[in-house]
């Protein structure tokens, strides 16, 4: 089956053909005719020719997919940019959770204050009682 996102199948990526079921080769059909000599050599070299191309034209459709996707994400997305004084929980990392709450337990830790900007995103946090915040 072609892929959405190539419009190719893979195997016609890899072997430059189109896969042939064996029922197909003993009957007569468009997609496949029983050539032999010359013209089957220059229908094979013609497909190798075009191989190249299919290969850049499904290149192209799954990056022009990916970019609808990805405006299609950015379209709905919210940001919300953080800033000094804003409040964020921060993940527990599987090592920091409690091996006696199973799955059921807390994803999230407490409540931590953004006390100073960091380059990229990175945010120096501080609890609520006032202590900083710690990175090992």
């Amino acid at each position: 089956m072609p892929k959405t996102s190539t419009g190719e199948t893979p195997y016609s990526l890899v072997y430059r053909i189109d896969v042939v079921i064996p029922v197909e080769v003993g009957e007569p059909n468009l997609r496949y005719s029983n050539e032999s000599g010359p013209s089957n050599d220059e229908s094979r070299l013609q497909d190798l020719d075009e191989a190249e191309e299919r290969r850049d034209m499904a290149h192209i459709r799954m990056v022009t997919q990916k970019q609808q996707v990805e405006r299609y994400y950015n379209k709905r997305a919210k940001v919300r940019p953080l800033k000094v004084g804003d409040y964020v929980l921060k993940a527990k990392t599987q090592a920091s959770k409690d091996p006696n709450e199973g799955k059921l337990g807390t994803n999230w830790d407490r409540p931590y204050k953004i006390i100073a900007a960091a380059n990229k995103g990175a945010f120096l946090l501080e609890t609520m009682g006032g202590k900083l915040l710690q990175n090992n």
